[in-house]
């Protein structure tokens, strides 16, 4: 089996354990995006704890499931977004999000993985990388 975007993979993981109800998702391989990802998840309060597990191999992540996502995937193809456009982000939103204050866009910034409000804060952009509501 042939891998292309281990992220796409692990965020189909978590939304297929949440829509079957359970409490934890085993996410395979691991990698340090996908952590940076469950990273701003976490912040946000959409997952519980998570740990990376090694498994001699590729690395396995335990990820621990509150039942808050309605909806999560990644965006591709991945667009790069300057501040100026997150600022007046309405057609990013409106295509990926349900509504203006629910859910958050996760960027790739040069400080690192975070959510759409975090690079607002900060003044800088990125490329889009997920959403989640």
């Amino acid at each position: 089996m042939v891998m292309l975007d281990t992220l796409a993979n692990a965020l189909a993981t978590i939304y297929n354990a949440e829509m079957r109800g359970r409490k934890e998702a085993i996410i395979m391989p691991a990698s340090k995006l996908i952590l940076a990802v469950l990273g701003v998840l976490h912040r946000e309060g959409y997952i519980g704890n998570y740990e990376y597990i090694d498994d001699g191999r590729w690395g396995k992540i335990r990820v621990e499931l509150l039942g808050r996502i309605n909806k999560v995937g990644v965006i591709k193809p991945r667009f790069p977004v300057s501040y100026r456009e997150l600022e007046k982000m309405p057609e990013w939103l409106r295509k990926y999000l349900a509504s203006r204050d629910i859910g958050l866009l996760i960027i790739s910034t040069n400080k690192g993985v975070m959510s759409h409000r975090e690079a607002l804060q900060h003044r800088i952009g990125g490329i889009l990388l997920a959403y989640v509501y």
